[in-house]
């Protein structure tokens, strides 16, 4: 190939795995037999040229890749030299777009674009991996929802993460409590009664280095509302690993929960999946390199 000899790296590989004729799941599939580890999102952003493989963090990885493509040693490494990983164009929405789930919050995230350092964090920041527990009451109330994520940086800088959540028709948004615990503090706050929407800043202990890894938790306590339709969660890029995990009360269990997956927030999902309430009452959905869209477990009661 015409590619292989004089690059760039992204249309080399490309072209490599058309002529192989493996699927990116499959291609992972044999990555993963010779021992390497390498999200399918990875791979379809080398391969499209909007990521650029870390030397010499990636040259093993590249390496496995000329061993399952059949490709001539090195050859796919001498592509990638000494260039530094160009980052992902940052095309995704605005926090406020983000909100498109529930329009009238807007105003509240718009408030912390306003302020540089806000806008900017995370942008500055990959998420590796999400963890979402929810409890549910014994009157089929959320109660709490516990999150802890694992990111990345991306350029030396960002010392705080944006997060956002909407209770449940007819809670009181203005009861909600944010908790943090593990690798933050709480920044600002912002409620919206109208929308049920609540927005809030969580302050690292210092400004993490460019590549650094980084993993926090918190908790937003908001136990006002009626009963639960489930949980989902908005990715404005895509993920390595979400967990969506439901704890219910053992007097309050649930008809039927779904897992599913959607391109927006308006869109019919296009994955569903049936779920089991197992022992301890708990329903557990993994979604692997999920997004950008909405993953999420439905909710049906009695």
């Amino acid at each position: 190939m015409e590619t292989l000899r004089y690059g760039p790296f992204h249309r080399a590989l490309h072209d490599a795995i058309a002529h192989r004729g493996l699927s990116l799941a499959r291609l992972r599939a044999h990555l993963e037999q010779l021992g390497v580890q390498v999200g399918q999102s990875t791979l379809s952003y080398w391969q499209r040229g909007l990521r650029h493989p870390e030397v010499p963090r990636a040259i093993p990885t590249v390496r496995a890749l000329e061993s399952v493509l059949r490709l001539p040693a090195e050859s796919l490494v001498k592509l990638i030299g000494n260039r530094p990983q160009p980052r992902l164009p940052r095309s995704a929405p605005s926090f406020s777009g983000l909100a498109t789930a529930w329009v009238q919050t807007a105003p509240l995230l718009a408030e912390f674009e306003a302020v540089p350092e806000s806008a900017r964090a995370n942008a500055d920041l990959e998420v590796l991996s999400v963890h979402d527990t929810i409890v549910v009451g014994s009157s089929r109330e959320q109660r709490s929802i516990t999150t802890r994520l694992v990111v990345r940086a991306l350029r030396a800088g960002p010392d705080r993460y944006l997060a956002v959540h909407q209770g449940d028709e007819g809670c009181l948004i203005d009861n909600a409590l944010v908790r943090p615990a593990e690798g933050c503090r709480q920044g600002r706050v912002r409620r919206q009664s109208a929308s049920r929407g609540l927005a809030f800043e969580l302050l690292f202990d210092r400004r993490l280095a460019e590549g650094e890894e980084h993993v926090f938790s918190f908790t937003v306590v908001d136990d006002s509302g009626g009963p639960t339709p489930g949980h989902h969660r908005t990715f404005r890029e895509p993920c390595r690993g979400y967990l969506l995990q439901l704890a219910f009360h053992r007097r309050a269990l649930p008809a039927r929960c779904t897992k599913q997956f959607r391109q927006d927030t308006d869109a019919t999902p296009v994955e569903v999946d049936e779920l089991v309430c197992g022992l301890g009452g708990v329903v557990s959905a993994y979604f692997c390199d999920v997004g950008p869209g909405l993953a999420g477990v439905a909710v049906e009661w009695t």
